[in-house]
Protein backbone atom coordinates (compact mmCIF):
# COMPACT_ATOMS: atom_id res chain seq x y z
CA UNK A 1 0.00 0.00 0.00
CA UNK A 2 1.34 3.43 -0.93
CA UNK A 3 1.68 6.18 1.67
CA UNK A 4 -1.05 8.22 -0.02
CA UNK A 5 -3.44 5.27 -0.03
CA UNK A 6 -2.67 4.57 3.60
CA UNK A 7 -3.24 8.21 4.48
CA UNK A 8 -6.52 8.32 2.55
CA UNK A 9 -7.70 5.11 4.20
CA UNK A 10 -6.83 6.60 7.57
CA UNK A 11 -8.89 9.70 6.78
CA UNK A 12 -11.79 7.50 5.71
CA UNK A 13 -11.55 5.56 8.99
CA UNK A 14 -11.65 8.78 10.99
CA UNK A 15 -14.69 9.94 9.03
CA UNK A 16 -16.42 6.58 9.63
CA UNK A 17 -15.94 6.68 13.39
CA UNK A 18 -16.82 10.38 13.49
CA UNK A 19 -20.10 9.75 11.69
CA UNK A 20 -20.78 6.75 13.97
CA UNK A 21 -20.16 8.92 17.04
CA UNK A 22 -22.53 11.59 15.76
CA UNK A 23 -25.19 8.98 15.03
CA UNK A 24 -24.89 7.54 18.54
CA UNK A 25 -25.22 11.00 20.06
CA UNK A 26 -28.23 11.69 17.84
CA UNK A 27 -29.80 8.43 18.98
CA UNK A 28 -29.33 9.55 22.57
CA UNK A 29 -31.00 12.84 21.76
CA UNK A 30 -34.01 11.02 20.33
CA UNK A 31 -34.27 8.85 23.45
CA UNK A 32 -34.02 11.69 25.95
CA UNK A 33 -36.08 14.36 24.18
CA UNK A 34 -39.41 14.86 22.54
CA UNK A 35 -39.61 15.25 18.79
CA UNK A 36 -40.20 18.97 19.26
CA UNK A 37 -36.72 19.48 20.75
CA UNK A 38 -34.77 17.05 18.58
CA UNK A 39 -34.25 19.49 15.68
CA UNK A 40 -32.83 22.21 17.91
CA UNK A 41 -30.53 19.81 19.74
CA UNK A 42 -29.33 18.29 16.47
CA UNK A 43 -28.55 21.69 15.01
CA UNK A 44 -26.66 22.59 18.19
CA UNK A 45 -24.71 19.34 17.96
CA UNK A 46 -23.54 20.00 14.42
CA UNK A 47 -22.62 23.57 15.37
CA UNK A 48 -20.56 22.42 18.36
CA UNK A 49 -18.72 19.78 16.36
CA UNK A 50 -18.44 21.79 13.14
CA UNK A 51 -14.80 20.80 12.75
CA UNK A 52 -15.96 17.18 12.36
CA UNK A 53 -18.48 18.04 9.67
CA UNK A 54 -17.36 17.91 6.01
CA UNK A 55 -16.70 21.44 4.84
CA UNK A 56 -18.05 22.71 1.54
CA UNK A 57 -21.34 22.31 -0.24
CA UNK A 58 -23.04 19.82 2.09
CA UNK A 59 -26.37 20.93 3.51
CA UNK A 60 -25.19 19.78 6.94
CA UNK A 61 -22.18 22.11 6.95
CA UNK A 62 -24.35 24.98 5.68
CA UNK A 63 -26.88 24.45 8.48
CA UNK A 64 -24.09 24.18 11.05
CA UNK A 65 -22.39 27.43 10.04
CA UNK A 66 -25.72 29.25 10.01
CA UNK A 67 -26.30 28.08 13.59
CA UNK A 68 -22.86 29.34 14.55
CA UNK A 69 -23.60 32.71 12.97
CA UNK A 70 -26.88 33.09 14.84
CA UNK A 71 -24.96 32.61 18.07
CA UNK A 72 -22.17 34.98 16.97
CA UNK A 73 -24.32 38.08 16.34
CA UNK A 74 -24.43 40.97 18.75
CA UNK A 75 -27.54 42.88 19.82
CA UNK A 76 -27.47 44.89 16.57
CA UNK A 77 -27.38 41.72 14.49
CA UNK A 78 -23.76 42.25 13.41
CA UNK A 79 -21.31 39.36 13.17
CA UNK A 80 -18.89 39.63 16.08
CA UNK A 81 -15.14 39.44 15.79
CA UNK A 82 -13.88 35.92 15.03
CA UNK A 83 -10.41 34.79 14.02
CA UNK A 84 -9.44 35.59 10.41
CA UNK A 85 -9.31 31.86 9.66
CA UNK A 86 -12.83 31.37 11.00
CA UNK A 87 -14.23 34.28 8.99
CA UNK A 88 -12.65 32.80 5.85
CA UNK A 89 -13.88 29.29 6.68
CA UNK A 90 -17.48 30.37 7.10
CA UNK A 91 -17.33 32.57 4.01
CA UNK A 92 -16.06 29.66 1.93
CA UNK A 93 -18.94 27.44 3.04
CA UNK A 94 -21.49 30.12 2.17
CA UNK A 95 -19.80 30.82 -1.16
CA UNK A 96 -19.76 27.12 -2.07
CA UNK A 97 -23.52 27.07 -1.46
CA UNK A 98 -24.06 30.33 -3.37
CA UNK A 99 -25.25 32.06 -0.20
CA UNK A 100 -23.49 35.17 -1.41
CA UNK A 101 -24.80 37.76 1.06
CA UNK A 102 -23.74 35.65 4.02
CA UNK A 103 -20.34 34.96 2.48
CA UNK A 104 -19.72 38.66 1.89
CA UNK A 105 -20.64 39.41 5.50
CA UNK A 106 -17.68 37.34 6.71
CA UNK A 107 -15.23 38.66 4.15
CA UNK A 108 -16.23 42.20 5.02
CA UNK A 109 -15.92 41.39 8.75
CA UNK A 110 -12.35 40.21 8.23
CA UNK A 111 -11.53 43.44 6.39
CA UNK A 112 -13.17 45.57 9.09
CA UNK A 113 -11.74 43.79 12.13
CA UNK A 114 -8.30 43.05 10.65
CA UNK A 115 -7.51 45.82 8.12
CA UNK A 116 -3.77 45.02 8.19
CA UNK A 117 -4.13 41.26 7.83
CA UNK A 118 -2.32 39.88 4.76
CA UNK A 119 -5.50 38.04 3.80
CA UNK A 120 -7.46 41.24 3.15
CA UNK A 121 -6.84 40.95 -0.62
CA UNK A 122 -8.14 37.36 -0.47
CA UNK A 123 -11.30 38.57 1.27
CA UNK A 124 -11.81 41.37 -1.28
CA UNK A 125 -11.34 38.87 -4.10
CA UNK A 126 -14.01 36.69 -2.49
CA UNK A 127 -16.40 39.65 -2.40
CA UNK A 128 -15.70 40.40 -6.06
CA UNK A 129 -16.23 36.80 -7.12
CA UNK A 130 -19.48 36.53 -5.21
CA UNK A 131 -20.88 39.56 -7.03
CA UNK A 132 -19.58 38.18 -10.34
CA UNK A 133 -21.12 34.74 -9.82
CA UNK A 134 -24.36 36.41 -8.78
CA UNK A 135 -24.26 38.40 -12.06
CA UNK A 136 -24.08 41.72 -10.24
CA UNK A 137 -21.40 42.89 -12.60
CA UNK A 138 -21.25 46.57 -11.63
CA UNK A 139 -20.48 45.69 -8.00
CA UNK A 140 -18.08 42.99 -9.20
CA UNK A 141 -16.24 45.48 -11.39
CA UNK A 142 -15.91 47.94 -8.51
CA UNK A 143 -14.37 45.30 -6.24
CA UNK A 144 -12.10 43.88 -8.94
CA UNK A 145 -10.94 47.37 -9.92
CA UNK A 146 -10.18 48.15 -6.28
CA UNK A 147 -8.05 45.01 -6.11
CA UNK A 148 -6.21 45.94 -9.28
CA UNK A 149 -5.45 49.47 -8.03
CA UNK A 150 -4.62 48.77 -4.39
CA UNK A 151 -2.98 45.35 -4.52
CA UNK A 152 -1.34 45.23 -7.94
CA UNK A 153 1.76 43.45 -6.61
CA UNK A 154 -0.27 40.45 -5.43
CA UNK A 155 -1.86 37.55 -7.27
CA UNK A 156 -5.25 38.88 -6.11
CA UNK A 157 -4.44 42.22 -7.74
CA UNK A 158 -3.62 40.52 -11.02
CA UNK A 159 -6.87 38.56 -10.77
CA UNK A 160 -8.65 41.86 -10.16
CA UNK A 161 -7.34 43.38 -13.38
CA UNK A 162 -8.21 40.28 -15.42
CA UNK A 163 -11.72 39.93 -14.05
CA UNK A 164 -12.42 43.64 -14.18
CA UNK A 165 -12.14 43.14 -17.95
CA UNK A 166 -14.56 40.19 -17.79
CA UNK A 167 -16.99 42.30 -15.72
CA UNK A 168 -16.85 45.18 -18.20
CA UNK A 169 -17.62 42.76 -21.02
CA UNK A 170 -20.72 41.54 -19.21
CA UNK A 171 -21.71 45.13 -18.50
CA UNK A 172 -21.97 45.64 -22.27
CA UNK A 173 -18.67 47.52 -22.59
CA UNK A 174 -16.57 45.30 -24.90
CA UNK A 175 -14.20 48.03 -26.05
CA UNK A 176 -13.25 48.96 -22.49
CA UNK A 177 -12.98 45.26 -21.65
CA UNK A 178 -10.59 44.68 -24.55
CA UNK A 179 -8.40 47.54 -23.37
CA UNK A 180 -8.31 46.00 -19.88
CA UNK A 181 -7.18 42.64 -21.24
CA UNK A 182 -4.46 44.38 -23.20
CA UNK A 183 -3.47 46.28 -20.04
CA UNK A 184 -3.10 42.95 -18.23
CA UNK A 185 -0.90 41.63 -21.06
CA UNK A 186 1.24 44.76 -20.95
CA UNK A 187 1.65 44.99 -17.17
CA UNK A 188 1.91 41.27 -16.39
CA UNK A 189 3.68 39.60 -19.34
CA UNK A 190 4.32 36.54 -17.16
CA UNK A 191 0.99 36.66 -15.29
CA UNK A 192 -0.91 33.53 -14.37
CA UNK A 193 -3.55 34.25 -17.05
CA UNK A 194 -1.32 35.61 -19.78
CA UNK A 195 -2.38 33.00 -22.36
CA UNK A 196 -6.13 33.36 -21.80
CA UNK A 197 -5.76 37.16 -21.65
CA UNK A 198 -4.47 37.07 -25.24
CA UNK A 199 -7.34 34.85 -26.40
CA UNK A 200 -9.93 36.92 -24.52
CA UNK A 201 -8.53 40.10 -26.04
CA UNK A 202 -9.09 38.64 -29.53
CA UNK A 203 -12.73 37.68 -28.98
CA UNK A 204 -13.50 40.88 -27.06
CA UNK A 205 -12.04 43.03 -29.85
CA UNK A 206 -14.36 41.15 -32.22
CA UNK A 207 -17.34 41.96 -30.02
CA UNK A 208 -16.25 45.60 -29.94
CA UNK A 209 -16.20 45.68 -33.75
CA UNK A 210 -12.45 46.31 -33.77
CA UNK A 211 -11.85 43.56 -36.30
CA UNK A 212 -8.52 44.71 -37.68
CA UNK A 213 -7.10 44.91 -34.17
CA UNK A 214 -8.41 41.39 -33.57
CA UNK A 215 -6.50 40.21 -36.64
CA UNK A 216 -3.36 41.90 -35.30
CA UNK A 217 -3.74 40.23 -31.91
CA UNK A 218 -4.27 36.83 -33.53
CA UNK A 219 -0.89 37.28 -35.26
CA UNK A 220 0.78 38.50 -32.04
CA UNK A 221 -0.63 35.62 -30.04
CA UNK A 222 0.42 33.00 -32.55
CA UNK A 223 3.91 34.47 -32.73
CA UNK A 224 4.39 34.65 -28.95
CA UNK A 225 2.96 31.19 -28.24
CA UNK A 226 4.15 29.46 -31.42
CA UNK A 227 3.84 25.69 -31.29
CA UNK A 228 1.67 25.68 -28.15
CA UNK A 229 -2.01 25.07 -27.45
CA UNK A 230 -2.51 28.84 -27.29
CA UNK A 231 -1.18 29.15 -30.84
CA UNK A 232 -3.72 26.57 -32.01
CA UNK A 233 -6.54 28.23 -30.07
CA UNK A 234 -5.67 31.56 -31.70
CA UNK A 235 -5.89 29.84 -35.09
CA UNK A 236 -9.32 28.55 -34.07
CA UNK A 237 -10.31 32.12 -33.18
CA UNK A 238 -9.22 33.12 -36.67
CA UNK A 239 -11.42 30.38 -38.19
CA UNK A 240 -14.43 31.52 -36.16
CA UNK A 241 -13.90 35.15 -37.12
CA UNK A 242 -13.61 34.26 -40.82
CA UNK A 243 -16.87 32.33 -40.67
CA UNK A 244 -18.76 35.05 -38.79
CA UNK A 245 -17.60 37.61 -41.35
CA UNK A 246 -18.38 35.34 -44.32
CA UNK A 247 -14.77 35.07 -45.51
CA UNK A 248 -15.27 31.54 -46.79
CA UNK A 249 -11.97 31.10 -48.62
CA UNK A 250 -9.98 32.14 -45.56
CA UNK A 251 -12.19 30.01 -43.33
CA UNK A 252 -11.54 26.92 -45.44
CA UNK A 253 -7.80 27.62 -45.34
CA UNK A 254 -7.82 28.06 -41.54
CA UNK A 255 -9.82 24.85 -41.12
CA UNK A 256 -7.32 22.96 -43.27
CA UNK A 257 -4.42 24.30 -41.21
CA UNK A 258 -6.20 23.34 -37.99
CA UNK A 259 -6.89 19.84 -39.31
CA UNK A 260 -3.19 19.30 -39.73
CA UNK A 261 -2.56 20.13 -36.07
CA UNK A 262 -2.57 17.60 -33.28
CA UNK A 263 -5.73 17.74 -31.17
CA UNK A 264 -5.20 17.32 -27.46
CA UNK A 265 -6.66 18.26 -24.09
CA UNK A 266 -6.72 22.00 -23.59
CA UNK A 267 -7.76 22.90 -27.11
CA UNK A 268 -10.93 24.92 -27.53
CA UNK A 269 -12.08 22.74 -30.44
CA UNK A 270 -12.21 19.17 -31.72
CA UNK A 271 -11.57 17.43 -35.05
CA UNK A 272 -15.33 16.96 -35.59
CA UNK A 273 -16.03 20.64 -34.96
CA UNK A 274 -13.32 21.79 -37.36
CA UNK A 275 -14.51 19.30 -40.00
CA UNK A 276 -18.08 20.58 -39.69
CA UNK A 277 -17.01 24.23 -39.89
CA UNK A 278 -15.00 23.49 -43.04
CA UNK A 279 -17.99 21.71 -44.59
CA UNK A 280 -20.27 24.62 -43.61
CA UNK A 281 -17.83 27.10 -45.22
CA UNK A 282 -17.72 25.07 -48.42
CA UNK A 283 -21.51 24.86 -48.35
CA UNK A 284 -21.89 28.63 -47.95
CA UNK A 285 -19.29 29.24 -50.66
CA UNK A 286 -21.52 27.30 -53.08
CA UNK A 287 -19.20 24.34 -53.50
CA UNK A 288 -21.84 21.67 -52.91
CA UNK A 289 -19.87 18.62 -54.08
CA UNK A 290 -16.93 19.32 -51.78
CA UNK A 291 -19.34 20.34 -49.02
CA UNK A 292 -21.16 17.01 -49.32
CA UNK A 293 -17.88 15.10 -49.11
CA UNK A 294 -16.80 17.16 -46.09
CA UNK A 295 -20.11 16.69 -44.26
CA UNK A 296 -19.89 12.97 -44.97
CA UNK A 297 -16.41 12.95 -43.39
CA UNK A 298 -17.76 14.22 -40.05
CA UNK A 299 -18.03 11.05 -37.92
CA UNK A 300 -21.61 9.89 -37.40
CA UNK A 301 -22.77 8.49 -34.09
CA UNK A 302 -25.16 9.08 -31.23
CA UNK A 303 -22.40 10.80 -29.25
CA UNK A 304 -21.33 13.06 -32.11
CA UNK A 305 -23.13 16.41 -31.96
CA UNK A 306 -21.51 17.63 -35.15
CA UNK A 307 -22.22 14.25 -36.75
CA UNK A 308 -25.97 14.84 -36.18
CA UNK A 309 -25.71 18.33 -37.72
CA UNK A 310 -23.74 17.01 -40.68
CA UNK A 311 -26.42 14.36 -41.26
CA UNK A 312 -29.07 17.10 -41.34
CA UNK A 313 -27.16 19.03 -43.99
CA UNK A 314 -26.44 15.90 -46.01
CA UNK A 315 -30.17 15.15 -46.15
CA UNK A 316 -30.83 18.72 -47.27
CA UNK A 317 -28.30 18.91 -50.12
CA UNK A 318 -28.08 15.31 -51.42
CA UNK A 319 -29.25 14.66 -54.95
CA UNK A 320 -30.82 11.37 -56.01
CA UNK A 321 -27.46 9.80 -56.76
CA UNK A 322 -26.13 10.56 -53.28
CA UNK A 323 -29.31 9.77 -51.38
CA UNK A 324 -28.32 6.13 -50.63
CA UNK A 325 -25.20 7.36 -48.79
CA UNK A 326 -27.37 9.59 -46.61
CA UNK A 327 -29.84 6.80 -45.89
CA UNK A 328 -27.07 4.35 -45.00
CA UNK A 329 -25.65 6.90 -42.53
CA UNK A 330 -29.09 7.45 -40.99
CA UNK A 331 -29.64 3.70 -40.63
CA UNK A 332 -26.35 3.34 -38.75
CA UNK A 333 -27.39 6.03 -36.29
CA UNK A 334 -30.86 4.51 -35.87
CA UNK A 335 -29.29 1.17 -35.05
CA UNK A 336 -27.12 2.80 -32.39
CA UNK A 337 -30.18 4.50 -30.87
CA UNK A 338 -31.99 1.16 -30.66
CA UNK A 339 -29.07 -0.40 -28.80
CA UNK A 340 -29.02 2.29 -26.08
CA UNK A 341 -32.79 2.86 -25.82
CA UNK A 342 -33.02 1.46 -22.30
CA UNK A 343 -30.54 4.08 -21.09
CA UNK A 344 -33.01 6.84 -21.98
CA UNK A 345 -35.99 6.42 -19.63
CA UNK A 346 -38.80 8.93 -19.16
CA UNK A 347 -39.46 9.14 -15.40
CA UNK A 348 -41.56 11.89 -13.80
CA UNK A 349 -43.63 11.86 -17.00
CA UNK A 350 -46.73 13.62 -15.72
CA UNK A 351 -44.81 16.29 -13.81
CA UNK A 352 -42.70 17.08 -16.87
CA UNK A 353 -45.69 17.24 -19.22
CA UNK A 354 -47.68 19.40 -16.78
CA UNK A 355 -44.80 21.87 -16.40
CA UNK A 356 -43.50 21.87 -19.99
CA UNK A 357 -46.55 21.97 -22.25
CA UNK A 358 -48.23 25.11 -20.81
CA UNK A 359 -44.88 26.86 -21.29
CA UNK A 360 -44.53 25.72 -24.93
CA UNK A 361 -41.55 23.52 -24.10
CA UNK A 362 -40.90 20.13 -25.66
CA UNK A 363 -41.03 17.67 -22.72
CA UNK A 364 -38.28 15.69 -24.44
CA UNK A 365 -35.97 18.68 -24.17
CA UNK A 366 -36.66 18.90 -20.43
CA UNK A 367 -35.89 15.18 -20.15
CA UNK A 368 -32.64 15.71 -22.06
CA UNK A 369 -31.55 18.33 -19.55
CA UNK A 370 -32.52 16.29 -16.52
CA UNK A 371 -30.57 13.32 -17.84
CA UNK A 372 -27.47 15.49 -18.22
CA UNK A 373 -27.93 17.47 -15.01
CA UNK A 374 -28.68 14.75 -12.47
CA UNK A 375 -29.23 11.43 -14.28
CA UNK A 376 -32.72 11.56 -12.71
CA UNK A 377 -31.40 11.61 -9.11
CA UNK A 378 -33.64 14.01 -7.15
CA UNK A 379 -31.18 14.32 -4.24
CA UNK A 380 -28.19 15.21 -6.41
CA UNK A 381 -26.09 18.19 -5.31
CA UNK A 382 -23.16 19.66 -7.22
CA UNK A 383 -19.91 21.22 -5.94
CA UNK A 384 -21.38 24.56 -7.08
CA UNK A 385 -24.35 24.23 -4.72
CA UNK A 386 -26.90 23.22 -7.37
CA UNK A 387 -29.62 20.88 -6.13
CA UNK A 388 -32.18 18.42 -7.42
CA UNK A 389 -33.22 16.94 -10.73
CA UNK A 390 -32.56 20.12 -12.69
CA UNK A 391 -29.61 21.22 -10.53
CA UNK A 392 -30.96 24.64 -9.67
CA UNK A 393 -28.97 27.00 -7.50
CA UNK A 394 -30.90 28.80 -4.80
CA UNK A 395 -30.36 32.25 -6.32
CA UNK A 396 -31.66 31.10 -9.71
CA UNK A 397 -34.60 29.27 -8.12
CA UNK A 398 -35.61 32.34 -6.13
CA UNK A 399 -35.57 34.41 -9.31
CA UNK A 400 -38.08 32.17 -11.10
CA UNK A 401 -40.14 30.98 -8.13
CA UNK A 402 -42.79 33.78 -8.28
CA UNK A 403 -43.68 33.18 -11.94
CA UNK A 404 -43.53 29.41 -11.39
CA UNK A 405 -46.10 29.71 -8.61
CA UNK A 406 -43.74 28.61 -5.83
CA UNK A 407 -43.87 30.70 -2.64
CA UNK A 408 -41.65 30.76 0.45
CA UNK A 409 -39.04 28.67 -1.31
CA UNK A 410 -36.57 26.80 0.91
CA UNK A 411 -33.37 25.08 -0.18
CA UNK A 412 -34.77 21.67 0.79
CA UNK A 413 -37.61 22.10 -1.71
CA UNK A 414 -35.15 21.96 -4.59
CA UNK A 415 -34.83 18.24 -3.90
CA UNK A 416 -38.54 17.72 -4.52
CA UNK A 417 -38.96 16.47 -8.11
CA UNK A 418 -42.16 18.37 -8.86
CA UNK A 419 -40.75 21.65 -7.52
CA UNK A 420 -37.47 21.23 -9.40
CA UNK A 421 -39.28 20.44 -12.65
CA UNK A 422 -41.65 23.38 -12.28
CA UNK A 423 -38.88 25.87 -11.48
CA UNK A 424 -36.55 24.49 -14.14
CA UNK A 425 -39.28 24.58 -16.77
CA UNK A 426 -40.08 28.20 -15.92
CA UNK A 427 -36.41 29.07 -16.34
CA UNK A 428 -36.21 27.16 -19.65
CA UNK A 429 -39.37 28.87 -20.93
CA UNK A 430 -37.89 32.29 -20.33
CA UNK A 431 -34.63 31.26 -22.00
CA UNK A 432 -36.56 29.88 -24.98
CA UNK A 433 -38.28 33.25 -25.37
CA UNK A 434 -34.86 34.92 -25.45
CA UNK A 435 -33.41 32.49 -27.99
CA UNK A 436 -36.29 31.14 -30.11
CA UNK A 437 -35.65 28.17 -32.40
CA UNK A 438 -32.14 27.64 -31.06
CA UNK A 439 -32.19 24.96 -28.34
CA UNK A 440 -28.39 25.02 -28.27
CA UNK A 441 -28.54 28.58 -26.96
CA UNK A 442 -31.15 27.60 -24.37
CA UNK A 443 -28.97 24.75 -23.11
CA UNK A 444 -25.89 26.99 -23.11
CA UNK A 445 -27.77 29.63 -21.10
CA UNK A 446 -28.92 27.06 -18.55
CA UNK A 447 -25.30 26.09 -17.94
CA UNK A 448 -23.30 29.23 -18.72
CA UNK A 449 -25.69 32.15 -18.28
CA UNK A 450 -27.92 33.97 -20.75
CA UNK A 451 -25.79 37.12 -20.62
CA UNK A 452 -22.84 35.20 -22.05
CA UNK A 453 -25.01 33.40 -24.60
CA UNK A 454 -26.39 36.68 -25.90
CA UNK A 455 -22.84 37.74 -26.73
CA UNK A 456 -22.00 34.40 -28.35
CA UNK A 457 -25.11 34.52 -30.54
CA UNK A 458 -24.22 38.04 -31.68
CA UNK A 459 -20.59 37.08 -32.27
CA UNK A 460 -21.52 34.05 -34.39
CA UNK A 461 -23.65 36.13 -36.83
CA UNK A 462 -24.43 33.01 -38.91
CA UNK A 463 -27.85 31.39 -38.37
CA UNK A 464 -26.45 27.92 -37.87
CA UNK A 465 -26.49 25.93 -34.61
CA UNK A 466 -23.04 24.46 -35.19
CA UNK A 467 -21.49 27.88 -35.79
CA UNK A 468 -23.13 29.16 -32.61
CA UNK A 469 -21.83 26.20 -30.61
CA UNK A 470 -18.32 26.81 -31.89
CA UNK A 471 -18.49 30.31 -30.37
CA UNK A 472 -19.44 29.07 -26.88
CA UNK A 473 -16.62 30.44 -24.77
CA UNK A 474 -16.55 27.99 -21.85
CA UNK A 475 -15.25 24.47 -22.40
CA UNK A 476 -17.67 23.03 -19.85
CA UNK A 477 -20.65 24.78 -21.43
CA UNK A 478 -19.70 23.73 -24.95
CA UNK A 479 -19.45 20.09 -23.88
CA UNK A 480 -22.73 20.44 -21.97
CA UNK A 481 -24.58 21.80 -25.01
CA UNK A 482 -23.42 18.92 -27.17
CA UNK A 483 -24.41 16.28 -24.60
CA UNK A 484 -27.85 17.81 -24.04
CA UNK A 485 -28.50 18.05 -27.77
CA UNK A 486 -27.38 14.44 -28.28
CA UNK A 487 -29.81 13.42 -25.53
CA UNK A 488 -32.56 15.50 -27.12
CA UNK A 489 -32.16 13.90 -30.53
CA UNK A 490 -32.28 10.41 -29.05
CA UNK A 491 -35.37 11.23 -26.98
CA UNK A 492 -37.08 12.60 -30.09
CA UNK A 493 -36.39 9.36 -31.91
CA UNK A 494 -37.62 7.19 -29.02
CA UNK A 495 -40.61 9.15 -27.66
CA UNK A 496 -43.58 11.17 -28.82
CA UNK A 497 -44.10 14.70 -27.50
CA UNK A 498 -46.29 13.12 -24.80
CA UNK A 499 -43.33 10.97 -23.65
CA UNK A 500 -44.83 7.74 -24.95
CA UNK A 501 -42.40 5.23 -26.47
CA UNK A 502 -42.75 5.00 -30.21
Amino acid sequence: MSKSRGFNRGIQTVKFWTCLLLLLILAAIFRENTIATVAADTESLFARFHYLVPQGTSDVSLAAVRKLDRDARNARGTITRLSPDEHLRRASIYQANRAFDEAREHWQALMNYYPDDPRVPEALLGIARSYYQGRRYYEAYSAYDRLARNYSSTKEGREGLNFSAASLLRMGKPSEAADRYIEYITHFPDGERIDTAHLNAIDTLREAGRLQEAVTWIARTRQRFAGTLTDTNALFAQLRMNISEGNWTRAISAADELSRRGFQKGLATTPAEVAYLKAYSLDRAGNRDDAFASYLAVPAGIDSYYGWLASDRLAAIADAKKRPLVEERANRINSQVAVVADRYPAPYRQSIISAAKPRNLDPRFVLALIRQESVFRPLAKSPAGARGLLQLTMDAAQKYAPTAGVSNLQESQLYQPETSIRLGSEYLAQLSAMFPNLPEAVAASYNGGEDNVGRWVTRAKQKDPGVFTSEVGFDETKAYVQKVMNNYRIYRQLYTADLVRK
